[in-house]
């Protein structure tokens, strides 16, 4: 069996899924791995032969570090879908034929639920061949829905950035003395934990938003304008966070209303964006109210520049412990996440068989929805503020923070 590393990063990007590559990269090295491999652009990317030997980039002291505070992809991402194997033995046998060349021993790929059925097939497919690669997944995802993890890196600092610019947002919709009405459109797909999130915006200065939609509860238009109606009457400003993929009793997404199919991905997901922009032309329209829709976008996973530290530790720890774990012999499997204790914080890493991760979603618990749908619980503050804390100063150059670029 070879010795080598091959490692790739794959689905969205996050403000820490360099810091899990750093953490590849360290824990290899770290175990006497001489070469580490970095996929370009993924498992697509290995597939047409595009790989980088990662020593050419993390040559000084301070280049992990700089690769930790780097947004984006470093290797670049993808979202491709390996076919089934009866359908496409040619890929497989393509792709290993490459892993052979280098002699890989270890495959690791950084990614959320796609990227574990990745994981999934080409652990399979070895197993079948009686190949010796070792395949092990380090969980990513803004989302924060990946299963049997107590939460995924990229969370905390998305978590973190959304719930510092609905503070702001709070606080620059109060200036004028006129009625208004505010809507933040967060991502999360089918999952609002995200969304749920902007609740840590409740504190000592900020009464957080006045209301939270999460998907996990169908949406209804006019019970929504009712409850506009009942705070313009105690207030005169109303900011309400939404999740992107909010849809309606029938599973007819918002955003959709009015508007053209949204195109899909190789995995069947429907690009979703405009659901705040429906609602504020629906307040205005309906309710005589100025509205405003405001979409975070891509800013939410990119946003290293206020990253949480814990986040940032914890997506290094899971990139050294997918190395680790290959090196006792462990394939199929995901690195994740146990909470040992919220007071204070404390998690532990295992790995855990991808069949039971790959294609799963966990979405928030329902009791931690509460208000008629309309808002989120202190459970779930217990559960979330953890993840969001520390911060760790980026490399300043030229009065912006510098990057790390191949």
């Amino acid at each position: 069996m070879g010795r080598n590393v091959i490692v790739g990063q794959s689905g969205g990007p996050t403000a820490v899924i360099n810091s899990s590559l750093a953490g590849v990269f360290e824990g290899a090295k770290n175990e006497g791995i001489s070469k580490i491999y970095g996929m370009v652009n993924g498992i697509e990317g290995l597939l047409k032969g595009s790989y980088i030997d990662m020593d050419d980039y993390l040559k000084e002291e301070n280049d992990i570090e700089l690769l930790k505070r780097t947004p984006g992809a470093f290797l670049g991402s993808c979202r491709y879908k390996l076919p089934d194997m009866d359908k496409g033995k040619n890929v497989y046998e393509k792709l290993f034929g490459i892993l052979e060349k280098l002699e890989i021993g270890y495959f690791i790929y950084i990614g959320g639920n796609d990227s574990m059925d990745t994981i999934l097939k080409l652990s399979t497919y070895a197993d079948m061949i009686n190949s010796d690669i070792k395949f092990m997944g380090v969980p990513k995802t803004v989302d924060n829905d990946l299963a049997e993890t107590d939460h995924t890196p990229g969370f905390g600092s998305a978590a973190k950035f959304v719930a510092a610019e609905l503070k702001e947002i709070i606080r620059d919709s109060s200036v004028y003395d006129m009625e208004s009405v505010t809507i933040v459109e967060i991502m999360g797909r089918n999952a609002g934990w995200l969304t749920a999130s902007s609740i840590l915006a409740k504190g000592k200065d900020c009464n957080g938003p006045d209301m939270i939609y999460l998907p996990e509860c169908a949406f209804d238009k006019e019970k929504f304008l009712e409850k506009i109606n009942e705070l313009r009457k105690v207030q005169k400003t109303i900011v309400v966070a939404v999740s992107e993929s909010l849809h309606d009793k029938d599973g007819n997404f918002l955003c959709e209303e009015g508007a053209e199919i949204s195109a899909a991905d190789a995995f069947g997901h429907k690009i979703l964006s405009g659901t705040a922009t429906y609602l504020a032309d629906l307040v205005s329209h309906r309710l005589g109210i100025k509205a405003r829709g405001i979409v975070f976008n891509t800013p939410q996973r990119c946003g290293t520049h206020i990253a949480s530290k814990c986040d940032i530790t914890e997506a290094y720890t899971a990139g050294a412990e997918a190395v680790r774990a290959a090196l006792e012999g462990h394939t199929g499997e995901m690195v994740i996440f146990r909470r040992v204790s919220d007071e204070p914080y404390k998690v532990m890493t295992e790995t855990y068989d991808i069949h039971k991760v790959a294609n799963e979603e966990k979405t928030v618990p329902e009791k931690w929805i509460i208000n008629d749908g309309t808002y989120i619980s202190d459970e779930f503050i217990k559960y979330c503020r953890p993840l969001i804390m520390g911060e760790i100063e980026p490399f300043m150059e030229d009065g912006l923070p510098r990057h790390m670029v191949r």
